[in-house]
């Protein structure tokens, strides 16, 4: 039973993962030439002779590139940042770093899509979507921080000498990796989802291009022609999003499991 609760998220990750990395290599080209098994059409063709399969062999590398890069820079943005304000010695400091993240906050995300993603390429969704991300990874990292940040551990590091890395990363920073892993978990699903709806409604992808959520737009009209051209893309974005949230939460037990202590476990 336990390899099975292991197994089952790694191949809802793994299925939509493959077809994304490897698909546009595996897809045919417009000729029809490619591999054996991709020149089938398995699940036929949409509403305007396009072919499914073909489709979504090419759709899913734009989607994982797009929320893994947002994702990512958001992070690497957001973390320093929270950790900057929960250690702090100043609350001015505190209030500086955080106060022009509310303004942030204040604007729904779908329109701050809208609004930056609209004028620009697939290089703007990216830093649309770090934008919309920012200010809610910084207040988790503080949030998470601060209790090890303003404890007596980190005044007695500082009473003896040690440096900011060590008190502010190394110490404050791990205390705050648990929360992170599993905002990190939500926060990637989020991100896919505001990907797929951002392409859905046509920002910073072309309404013919080979997307999961571009099918899905492109083809409803058409859904009881060919019921694949819709649920093909709609079970593999359902599929990633299910499968890394049972993941992350599948390692952070397994974490905890190594962590407990011997007597613990006994008890157990």
């Amino acid at each position: 039973m336990r390899r099975l609760t292991i197994s089952i998220p790694l191949l809802l990750v793994a299925v939509p993962l493959v077809l994304a990395v490897a698909g546009p290599w595996l897809a045919p080209d417009a000729a029809g030439n490619g591999p054996a098994f991709a020149q089938d059409g398995p699940l036929g063709t949409d509403f305007a002779g396009r072919d499914v399969w073909r489709q979504v062999l090419l759709g899913g590398q734009n989607l994982m590139l797009v929320a893994l890069t947002a994702t990512g820079g958001a992070y690497l943005l957001g973390v320093p940042w929270g950790l900057a304000a929960a250690t702090a010695r100043r609350r001015a400091v505190d209030e500086l770093l955080m106060r022009p993240l509310d303004l942030l906050l204040a604007i729904p995300s779908l329109l701050l899509l809208i609004l930056l993603a609209s004028t620009g390429s697939g290089s703007v969704l990216v830093w649309a979507l770090m934008l919309v991300h920012l200010p809610d990874v910084a207040r988790v990292t503080r949030a998470a921080a601060l209790e090890s940040a303003s404890g007596t551990a980190i005044e007695a590091m500082r009473l003896q000498g040690e440096g900011r890395w060590r008190t502010g990363v190394l110490f404050v920073g791990r205390s705050a990796l648990r929360t992170l892993v599993t905002d990190l978990g939500t926060r990637l699903t989020g991100t896919l989802y505001l990907v797929a709806a951002a392409a859905f409604l046509g920002i910073g992808v072309s309404p013919d291009a080979a997307d999961w959520a571009v099918m899905i737009d492109r083809n409803r009209s058409g859904l009881f022609l060919n019921p694949w051209s819709v649920l093909a893309p709609v079970t593999l974005i359902v599929m990633l999003t299910v499968g890394l949230n049972l993941t992350f939460d599948r390692a952070l037990d397994g974490r905890r499991k190594v962590a407990a202590p011997p007597a613990q476990e006994a008890v157990k």
